[in-house]
């Protein structure tokens, strides 16, 4: 069973500005991905690194909503030394530290997958893939693949 990582863009990018098509299009891919995840078909791991970054989130009810959906994961990492010194040595690959550890914590409990809507890290990913040990994704994009498989 896949386990999949979802970083706090995606979790909130069902409360943004739906306006643009590709912010709509995200929001639509990561619901779907959360009913997969409510329905078993993967397992989601989260990680005291989203449950911090999502408690800093400054509108109140969109603080609520985030928190809410992130009760839903099937486990949780706690950050321990181990993720903090390989967090380090992603941040010399120009990932933020946020991002870092989100990865760190990810790769630990062998996530096949850690989907993110940010594109600097999407970039920062899609540079250093070979030093990766997880995949880093939109979820619009891996979705369709998952889909289509």
């Amino acid at each position: 069973m896949d386990r999949i990582y979802l970083d706090a863009c995606c979790l909130n990018r069902p409360f943004d500005d739906q306006t643009q098509e590709r912010i709509r299009l995200e929001s639509e891919a990561v619901l779907l991905i959360l009913n997969r995840l409510q329905q078993r078909q993967a397992e989601w791991v989260g990680s005291g690194v989203l449950d911090f970054e999502l408690r800093q989130t400054p509108d109140p009810e969109r603080r609520r909503r985030v928190l809410a959906l992130a009760q839903f994961a099937t486990s949780s990492v706690v950050p321990e030394a181990i993720d903090f010194a390989r967090a380090n040595e992603l941040r010399a690959l120009a990932f933020k530290a946020v991002d870092a550890l989100h990865l760190a914590c990810a790769e630990r409990a062998e996530c096949n997958v850690l989907l993110t809507t940010d594109d600097p890290m999407l970039r920062a990913a899609a540079k250093n893939a070979a030093r990766l040990e997880i995949r880093v994704a939109n979820p619009t994009d891996w979705l369709r693949e998952v889909q289509s498989a």
